[in-house]
């Protein structure tokens, strides 16, 4: 028996719909971590094995060296074409067929005979990893809401950091029980259990066919540009920069880069065409992968260099390597319970881990417990890394149209390989290179260094990574310079004054935001009145969200009055935005404050409204200043719902098992004078189902857009007995709308009540 889920864009079928408690969306995001973790098991155990098979096949320098550029640069190929395949054809049925692949390639390194049957089964395992990571990346963003992205990006990649620490520790202790070829068997078979996996519990996630296309060309020269550069440079160190090869792959990586930019400046989406993702969002996603992957590839290369030097056993070095998967897990929950913003996670993260990187060559070699200092820069580095690293990542992934996620998504694991081929770029990392000596080690990690505070300058706030590099550099000197222990202290304290300025700097802009939203509070307070929990004979509940994150009022009202015709609801909504718009709201809510304790009718009360309006698009030069508005009444002798509709949306009734809406006559709005005749407007009689709830919104609500485009399907989403009842339903909503959309365009105010039963 199958079944069909709907969440969000994507169309989910699943072979079992209702096996066990746990929701598809979370149990497949489950699955989908512990598959990833693959990706991140596997270099391991190349890296560990390397050694190994030397003696036994023959492999020498120049064999691994062609398996790591043809497998990264066949690995870059794959994510772009393993990531649109699963657009069209299902990313289960692409991640089945990449970890079968995986599967065969593992069996082909446990069978090797020799050099080319061994860089035969690295190629397929890079280009299977490849297409595994990108499928699952996709499949994780694609059954998750996009308000909800950042959370869950940051629980998956906490997972891979975890499966990280667990590999980098674990796999060189199996190698030695069980010996390489068991190992590479035991890969084999955990990729062929996570196929059955796979294909058991994951459900099928088909891309919507929104009939706009990527551009196939210009796909294909981003492809081409980042093979040609991933290739040139790791073949610059091997064959020289002068090389002719070398020099021709990086003439076709520009030439293919200006392919691309000519192809997005002339062709503009339409039909047929798929809008491209903002490139301020590329660009920032491109840096945040090359970051990391750099990184990454430092600190495996330096670390095991520098704890040797430093009398540090290779278990310990692995240890301290790993230390850099925990700080990342750490970096990862951190973004995503704080909900940190890209820009904040940039500020911080990204100069931790330039302080951190330079520290770990002084912790190692002057500390007194190099093996308690050692991990814990290197932590510092992962955790600032990864703390950065995971809201860039959430913030792209939440801006990709869904129908076109796969293809887009590949950006973000090829940025990190660009990354770390950039890292191999030197004579001592090359792919043929041994194990870089301790001075070397010492400055890949300043290359690092400055790699990082790019990264920070380019994301984050430019004074607080220009305090880092100071900082950097003066321990530059002070490690550098073998200088008398007085100059040391100097230069310590000026490393101190320096971090500490950066530090005063974000603390006034701290406290200076303090107050600021101190300010907008009150004044939020001062306009927009809290509606009560209970007003007569009617239970209610309000919501107001403005779409920019930090104001505290914008276009939209709302009002609930206790007065001696009963209690009476205004919700409405100003056109325009910024201060006119505000004050058009503190003047409608101060007329319908003073008007609804003093006029019997409601009729009257929307025609003074009506007369405000004009009055302020008058007094402004405003012709085309208006307002809609929705007026409520509870009768206080006999409980009935009475309404006016000045151009408002109309109301929905909420039941336990369906939500529909009311017809109630619209009136023109507020500001085009059809309501200033005394008598001229009548309300109109609700007739409520007993025990049913009555919303009413603004059209920020039903307008918030997915990265799709889609609107808020607001019907649909209040379906659900769990959400009956004031309370219950606007909490749902708040909660709701945020998920659907990574970004309010506009201001919603929502306004929910229910007659309280005799």
């Amino acid at each position: 028996m199958t079944g069909t889920i709907t969440h969000g864009p994507t169309t989910i079928t699943s072979a079992e719909p209702h096996a066990g408690r746990t929701s598809p969306a979370r149990a497949a995001g489950l699955l989908l971590a512990l598959v990833a973790v693959l990706y991140v098991i596997a270099p391991v155990v190349h890296a560990t094995i390397a050694p190994l098979v030397e003696p036994d096949l023959g492999v020498n320098s120049r064999h691994q060296a062609v398996a790591q550029v043809v497998g990264l640069a066949l690995a870059i190929a794959v994510l772009a074409a393993a990531g649109r395949a699963g657009d069209l054809w299902g990313r289960r049925s692409v991640l089945t067929a990449a970890l079968a692949v995986l599967c065969a390639g593992s069996l082909v390194l446990t069978a090797a005979f020799g050099p080319w049957s061994y860089i035969l089964g690295r190629v397929i395992m890079a280009a299977a990893l490849a297409a595994v990571f990108v499928s699952c990346l996709a499949f994780m963003a694609s059954t998750s809401m996009p308000g909800r992205i950042r959370q869950v990006m940051g629980g998956w990649l906490a997972a891979m950091s975890v499966g990280f620490v667990l590999a980098v520790n674990l796999v060189p202790r199996a190698t030695q029980l069980a010996g390489w070829r068991l190992l590479m068997a035991l890969l084999a078979v955990a990729s062929l259990a996570a196929l059955l996996l796979v294909r058991r519990y994951l459900p099928e996630a088909i891309a919507p066919d929104s009939g706009a296309r990527p551009d196939p060309v210009r796909t294909a020269c981003q492809v081409v540009c980042a093979m040609a550069l991933a290739t040139a440079l790791q073949l610059a160190p091997l064959w020289g920069w002068q090389d002719a090869w070398v020099g021709g792959l990086l003439i076709v990586a520009v030439l293919a880069l200006t392919a691309a930019r000519i192809r997005f400046l002339r062709l503009r989406p339409g039909p047929g065409h798929a809008a491209p993702v903002p490139g301020l969002l590329w660009a920032a996603a491109l840096v945040a992968g090359v970051a990391l992957g750099f990184t990454q590839t430092v600190l495996t290369l330096a670390v095991p260099s520098l704890t040797a030097a430093a009398g540090i056993s290779p278990a310990g070095g692995a240890l301290a390597l790993s230390a850099f998967g925990a700080g990342g897990a750490a970096g990862c929950l951190v973004a995503r319970h704080r909900n940190v913003s890209p820009l904040a996670g940039a500020s911080l993260g990204l100069p931790l881990a330039a302080l951190g990187l330079p520290l770990l060559h002084v912790l190692l070699n002057r500390s007194s417990h190099p093996m308690v200092s050692g991990p814990a820069a290197v932590t510092l580095v992962g955790f600032g890394t990864m703390l950065a690293m995971t809201p860039q990542m959430a913030r792209f992934l939440a801006a990709i149209p869904r129908p076109h996620l796969g293809v887009n998504t590949a950006l973000l694991p090829a940025a990190i390989l660009l990354g770390t081929a950039a890292a191999q770029a030197m004579p001592y990392t090359s792919a043929a290179g041994s194990a870089p000596l301790p001075s070397q080690a010492r400055e890949l990690l300043w290359i690092g260094t400055i790699v990082v505070g790019v990264a920070a300058l380019a994301l984050g706030r430019p004074v607080v990574a220009l305090a880092v590099a100071a900082s950097a550099a003066l321990q530059y000197v002070m490690v550098d310079a073998d200088i008398s222990p007085s100059v040391s202290v100097i230069v310590a304290l000026a490393v101190g004054a320096a971090a500490g300025t950066a530090a005063w700097y974000r603390r006034e802009q701290t406290e200076c935001l303090t107050r600021t939203r101190e300010t907008a509070s009150a004044l939020q307070h001062a306009v927009l009145h809290s509606i009560p929990s209970r007003l007569g004979a009617l239970h209610l509940a309000g919501l107001y969200r403005p779409a920019t994150r930090g104001t505290a009022v914008g276009g939209d009202f709302l009002e609930a009055l206790n007065t001696p015709f009963g209690t009476r609801v205004l919700i409405g909504d100003v056109r325009g935005k910024g201060l006119q718009a505000v004050q058009t709201v503190t003047d409608l809510l101060g007329c319908f404050r003073s008007r609804a304790h003093e006029t019997a009718d409601l009729g009257e009360v929307a025609a003074c409204l009506d007369r405000q309006v004009q009055r302020a698009a008058h007094a402004r030069g405003d012709d085309e200043l208006f307002a809609t508005a929705f007026l409520l009444q509870q009768d206080p002798d006999n409980h009935a719902l009475d309404a006016i509709n000045c151009g408002h949306l109309a109301p929905l009734e909420v039941t336990p098992h369906l939500a529909r809406e009311l017809t109630v006559p619209s009136e023109l709005p507020l500001g085009f004078g059809a309501l200033t005749t005394a008598g001229a407007i009548r309300p109109h009689r609700l007739d409520l189902t007993p025990g049913s709830t009555l919303l009413t919104h603004t059209d920020g609500l039903t307008e918030a857009r997915n990265s799709t485009g889609e609107f808020y399907p607001l019907a649909q989403r209040l379906s659900s007995p769990s959400h009956h009842g004031p309370d219950a339903l606007v909490r749902h909503l708040d909660a709701d709308v945020r998920d659907w959309t990574h970004h309010l365009t506009d201001d919603i105010a929502v306004v929910a009540l229910a007659v309280v039963a005799a």
